[in-house]
């Protein structure tokens, strides 16, 4: 049985990916065009809030295609980090409280993107 998940990891390694990159852009695209509907109001043009949407885009879709898989990710865990301590670590200490849970696994996901690469439903495969 372990041989045959181990045949399939880089396969769910794409998935992940693909998955977790597509619910990151949606947090993107909440905060700066509204859809799916705004959590408050839209933010001021290259402010914070406006930064970290545009990057949420414009990450998301790479990650989804695979496309500068690596560079990609480490920028996006960097951004989660800052998220973390600075939206979400001010609020109190434990992330279940502090709504931070969500910016951690994120972080940790798109780090380990860093290292493990795309997997082999990538644009980034293809192009090897």
């Amino acid at each position: 049985m372990t041989n045959t998940l181990t045949r399939y990891a880089p396969h769910v390694l794409s998935v992940l990916r693909v998955v977790t990159a597509f619910i990151f852009l949606l947090h993107g695209t909440q905060k700066l065009i509204g859809i799916p509907e705004a959590a408050r109001g839209m933010p001021e043009f290259l402010s914070l809030l406006w930064v970290a949407g545009a990057l949420e885009i414009v990450g998301g879709v790479l990650l989804i295609l695979g496309l500068f898989t690596r560079p990609t990710a480490f920028v996006m865990s960097g951004l989660m980090a800052f998220a973390y301590f600075i939206a979400h670590a001010p609020r109190s200490i434990f992330p279940t409280l502090n709504g931070g849970d969500a910016a951690i696994l994120y972080c940790f996901i798109f780090l380990y993107l860093v290292f493990a690469g795309p997997g082999p439903w990538s644009l980034d495969a293809r192009r090897r």
